[in-house]
């Protein structure tokens, strides 16, 4: 037999509610529906992008175009799901209009990541490259140099797990487009990887 209900457990947010009052023009209603986004929101700007100086500013540009777009909403899928592409398109525009970071060289790598590079160099395998992908700091030293949707995808799928699923459902790409950014995206972590060495070397 199920235990009674504790009479402290919460409500489900009315995320429903809220978009229904939002469209007549609430204010209150607003409020929580960012309030409630929010935690979601700024875990996707923080993950994304280099740096955290203009992270609230981002996470402030998202909302405005929820808001802005809230008519093009139909509910065929999950708000979050929703407001996570969002998210995702506005940080990789973001980092397409930042300054091209300097180009990575060699000598900026501590002697343990020049060691991994020398390891990866040897290897052909998809899977091999992401295993790769373990040591942090240099992964996000090469994943700088990559373009935004091609950083996004290896972030994803090699850094944080994600199932093709849970990445279709984040950034709106069908499951095709995943795998074949992903090859295109580790073929070209390859490249850096031997221009590295070819730089090294000569």
């Amino acid at each position: 037999m199920a235990p009674p209900p504790d009479a402290d457990d919460e409500p489900p947010p009315d995320v429903d509610g809220w978009l229904a009052r939002v469209r007549a023009g609430d204010q209150p209603a607003a409020r929580q529906l960012v309030e409630h986004l929010y935690p979601q929101v700024i875990r996707i700007v923080r993950a994304r992008l280099p740096r955290r100086g203009g992270e609230e500013d981002l996470a402030q540009d998202i909302f405005l175009k929820m808001f802005s777009r809230l008519d093009q909403y139909q509910g065929q899928v999950p708000l979050a799901h929703w407001v996570s592409r969002i998210a995702v398109t506005t940080c990789i525009d973001a980092l397409r209009a930042q300054r091209r970071r300097p180009e990575l060289r060699w000598a900026d790598l501590s002697e343990g990541e020049a060691d991994l590079l020398d390891a990866v160099l040897t290897r052909d395998d998809a899977a091999d490259t992401g295993d790769a992908l373990a040591a942090h700091e240099l992964v996000h030293k090469l994943l700088d140099q990559l373009s935004p949707p091609d950083r996004l995808v290896l972030q994803l799928l090699d850094l944080e797990q994600k199932t093709l699923v849970e990445i279709r459902e984040i950034t709106g790409w069908n499951t095709t487009l995943i795998k074949v950014r992903a090859f295109r995206a580790r073929r070209k972590l390859q490249k850096l990887f031997q221009q590295l060495s070819r730089k090294e070397r000569s």
